[in-house]
């Protein structure tokens, strides 16, 4: 609470010190907040902490938010507040904290020609929550998705596709039933890629595959049958992609950036900085040498003359510098990209400070099913992200007959958010969807359960909006609890992980749940006060479980 930092403060200043405040939520016993000022003062000014504690608690009795002040152990100092601060901090807005920032949040980034799989799904759910906490905390976000149409990974499908339907005929195409498409495009880069890997004849035809779908890019082809195989497919995915998100409920993308767009410029900049000696050649190909900055090499123009990831990634920074003039740029990728990134990230650097020093990249861990082993869509083994989702739909249909697809879609994105960012998650589809325990559903229902209490009241309104009454200690307990809730928010949005919102709207719940087994609400004469708390209670369930993106059902 601010009145009591800054009244803080100045007790430190009028002391003749220096140290700095910080207030921490002890548990419940010791009161609302919890500081160490005095232990940091013990050596400045020569006394024993618990006397300086005691001081500073006898100067702050006279702060109208605070009940009482007491000290603890060797000199903490243990704040009780009034219950009209504890209301006071419940109805102050959430601080925006990034007001005037830009951010860019880049994220779920699948691939055309390739099936979705669960890390793509992972990122879209993650960084959708990620970006909703940015957003919330009143920065400009602008979310973005960067997909590779060009590329090896294009070259094993096109080579697959036009083996497939039997040579260059587009018309061939048009048997691939829409239902399909996604599928089928998926299976004939497992195929693509399984002859790339075994057979030499082919894998000589796929690397000739690859450099005529640079080589249509940079004519501007969509005449040729090659081209309009490849034009064709590709907006098979492109028009995928967005029916997916819309499916999975996530605020749209503000741009789709395929990297045939950034490829050019990406190349260009590589070209230009060779010659100024931030890279090298080597055996044909154009090098950037991480090891002078504890990192390792790698290749951004192959010995062929075609560009790699890693000039694309150039491109694509630059892109993005050049359109936005970014505060901050997150990219959300899988952690077997961490050492990658770090590479380019530092290749750029050396030419194009700005935008790479803003650049923040985090990376998640794998994503498995219960009893499952890490897949690889190259082996065609791959854990697509609409399987998933359907072994979510089945668990909660075993569960409940009349499961929704929002219950379903709280599982699956609750289940993912829970984790710490960077960790592995095994996803186990029938814990995801109970009403018991740790999951989305659980806080769903809770948010209904409370909506059919105040549902209950002959006068929602009316009844809530009473002069409350001073607080017994479970309403107390309960408030309390509520209040930690903007703290959460800001903790979450400054270290990006919202697994700390989903732990508090569980603890929350659980809180709820103590007070309402020992309490009456609806009929007791105490009613009015118990249901302006679980008007707070509902409507802080519906704000945290709005920032993961899950719906706050009336009813279950």
């Amino acid at each position: 609470m601010k009145v009591i930092i800054e009244t803080l403060e100045q007790i430190v200043r009028d002391m003749g010190a220096d140290a700095e405040v910080v207030l921490t939520r002890p548990d419940a016993q010791f009161g609302e907040f919890a500081c160490n000022v005095a232990l940091q003062l013990s050596k400045q000014l020569g006394k024993n902490p618990r006397e300086i504690a005691q001081d500073i608690a006898d100067k702050m009795t006279t702060i109208p938010e605070v009940r009482t002040v007491n000290v603890a152990g060797p000199g903490f100092i243990n704040i009780t507040l009034t219950d009209e601060a504890l209301y006071e901090i419940i109805s102050q807005p959430q601080a925006k904290t990034l007001q005037g920032r830009k951010i860019l949040v880049e994220y779920s980034d699948p691939n055309p020609f390739k099936p979705l799989h669960v890390g793509h799904l992972y990122t879209a759910l993650v960084g959708d929550t990620m970006a909703r906490l940015i957003e919330n905390a009143g920065a400009e976000t602008i979310r973005l998705n960067y997909s590779g149409d060009v590329g090896l990974h294009v070259a094993r499908s096109m080579w697959a596709i036009i083996r497939y339907i039997g040579g260059e005929s587009p018309d061939k195409l048009d048997d691939v039933p829409e239902a399909e498409r996604a599928e089928w495009l998926g299976v004939r880069y497992v195929e693509g890629t399984a002859a790339y890997e075994d057979d030499e004849a082919a894998k000589a035809e796929i690397i000739e595959c690859n450099k005529r779908v640079y080589a249509l890019h940079d004519a501007d082809d969509h005449e040729s049958n090659f081209a309009k195989i490849y034009w064709t497919c590709r907006t098979w995915s492109y028009d995928y992609f967005p029916r997916l998100y819309q499916q999975l409920e996530i605020t749209p993308f503000a741009r789709f950036i395929p990297e045939s767009e950034v490829t050019p410029l990406g190349v260009k900049t590589v070209r230009e900085q060779l010659l100024k000696g931030v890279y090298r050649e080597s055996d044909g190909a154009v090098v950037f040498d991480g090891e002078a900055y504890g990192l390792h090499t790698r290749v951004f123009i192959n010995s062929a003359g075609l560009p790699t990831y890693e000039t694309k990634d150039v491109g694509l920074s630059l892109t993005k510098w050049r359109d936005y003039q970014f505060d901050q740029s997150i990219i959300i990728t899988a952690a077997e990209q961490q050492q990658y990134m770090q590479v380019v990230l530092k290749s750029i650097e050396q030419f194009a400070p700005e935008p790479a020093l803003r650049t923040l990249h985090l990376t998640h861990g794998l994503v498995k099913l219960v009893g499952g082993v890490k897949m690889s869509s190259r082996k065609g083994n791959v854990l697509l992200a609409l399987e998933l989702l359907d072994a979510s739909r089945r668990a909660a249909r075993a569960n409940r007959e009349n499961a929704s697809e929002d219950t379903v879609l709280a599982a699956v994105k609750y289940a993912f958010a829970k984790v710490k960012v960077g960790g592995d998650i095994v996803y186990d589809p029938s814990e995801s969807v109970a009403l018991e325990g740790n999951s989305g559903p659980y806080l769903q229902y809770a948010h209904a359960r409370a909506c059919s209490i105040l549902s209950k009241a002959q006068s929602e309104k009316e009844e809530g909006s009473k002069k409350k009454e001073e607080l017994e200690q479970d309403e107390r307990l309960l408030l309390r609890k509520l209040t930690e809730y903007k703290d959460v928010v800001e903790k979450a949005t400054t270290d990006l992980m919202p697994h700390h919102i989903c732990n508090y709207l569980y603890e929350l719940a659980q809180e709820f749940n103590r007070f309402y087994e020992k309490n009456r609400v609806i009929g007791d004469a105490r009613e009015a006060t118990r249901l302006s708390l679980v008007m707070l209670y509902r409507d802080t369930l519906a704000r945290g479980l709005a920032l993961l993106g899950i719906a706050a059902p009336e009813s279950m």
